[in-house]
């Protein structure tokens, strides 16, 4: 993967010091960080680009990294630092703009029923129905360039938190996982079925091809999960995530089929969708109720984080969802300029 165009100072400042080997320095000087404070002071973090292609950047470096750029600088201490102050100001942002869980009692079966409630599918407009009923070719293609970012590297962010699990909450992830990497079989891993999906919409399906033209939001819905998988505690919240993701997958992803099947996609190119539409009826309720109740059981502290975690992801994707309806309703790409 390449690293990305740069969209403010922090990025810019980030994309000279990696394609030098790593060095005893300050990595990123105060002066870049307070500069980029003062802009975006009056910015909303979720939406700022020059934070989250940053800390979506420096995410990357724990994942399958960048063409050229040292192995090494993944745990540099100065690196550590700028995530950590970006990882503040995106956190701030979190808990300023997602609704607070309301509280709910530390056992399997009220957490799970609260997660249900919370994922419950609303009347509104959707992107699933939009896709569904009304999206064209472009449409539904610029669909699958947001969605590419998580999609073609899926559960990987969820996995992290394998080892801060045990007991029957550890048992419930891995079960979930072992699906999403298709069981064992290479050609079933659900990144691989979506690598497909792209390739029969005539879409490039390399991983991080197209960040360049995705806004922030969009960079946002998937920094969350690493946020959240990348540190012990936020354990709660990454199973509250994933569980709220599993939760609101079915449906949607059969009306995703049935759109692009409206538009003339073969078997090949819908079996993405077709997958989850089952596995994700099942992985809803483990993820519900053996992963985030079991866990709430064993850890009643973090019942808290777990709906908190939910809650995140159901506002991240209701933002994104909003920014492809309100583009598309508008006649505009819902992409950046390329």
């Amino acid at each position: 993967m390449k690293l990305p165009a740069p969209r403010g100072p922090l990025g810019a400042s980030l994309t000279d010091l990696l394609v030098h080997p790593p060095r005893d320095t300050d990595v990123v000087a105060d002066e870049v960080l307070t500069r980029w404070r003062a802009g975006a002071a009056t910015t909303d973090p979720l939406k700022d680009d020059d934070l989250q292609l940053t800390l979506w950047t420096l995410y990357a470096l724990h994942y399958r990294g960048f063409e050229g750029v040292d192995d090494a600088w993944e745990w540099h201490p100065g690196l550590l630092r700028l995530r950590g102050s970006l990882e503040e100001a995106f956190e701030a942002g979190l808990r300023e703009q997602v609704p607070a869980p309301v509280e709910t009692a530390p056992d399997r079966e009220t957490v799970a029923s609260a997660l249900f409630a919370m994922t419950a599918p609303g009347p509104g407009p959707s992107v699933a129905r939009y896709v569904s009923r009304t999206a064209d070719a472009t449409q539904v293609e610029e669909f699958l360039v947001h969605r590419s970012l998580y999609t073609l590297m899926e559960a990987d962010p969820h996995t992290w938190a394998i080892p801060r699990l045990s007991g029957a909450p550890k048992a419930a992830l891995v079960e979930v996982q072992s699906d999403e990497y298709g069981g064992g079989r290479p050609e079933r891993m659900h990144s691989a079925l979506f690598a497909r999906t792209m390739r029969g919409a005539g879409l490039v399906d390399e991983y991080g091809y197209y960040v360049d033209r995705l806004p922030a939001v969009t960079m946002a819905a998937l920094n969350v999960m690493s946020l959240f998988g990348l540190h012990r505690r936020w354990r709660g919240a990454i199973a509250g995530h994933l569980a709220a993701f599993e939760m609101t997958s079915s449906l949607p992803n059969r009306l995703y089929g049935d759109g692009f099947r409206r538009l003339g996609h073969d078997a090949g190119t819908t079996d993405y969708f077709d997958e989850h539409v089952e596995a994700d009826a099942v992985h809803e309720q483990i993820a519900g109720r053996d992963l985030a109740g079991r866990l709430a059981e064993q850890e009643p502290e973090l019942v808290g984080d777990i709906l908190f975690g939910a809650a995140a992801c159901l506002y991240l994707d209701e933002l994104v969802g909003r920014h492809l309806l309100d583009s598309w309703s508008a006649g505009t790409t819902s992409l950046r300029a390329p």
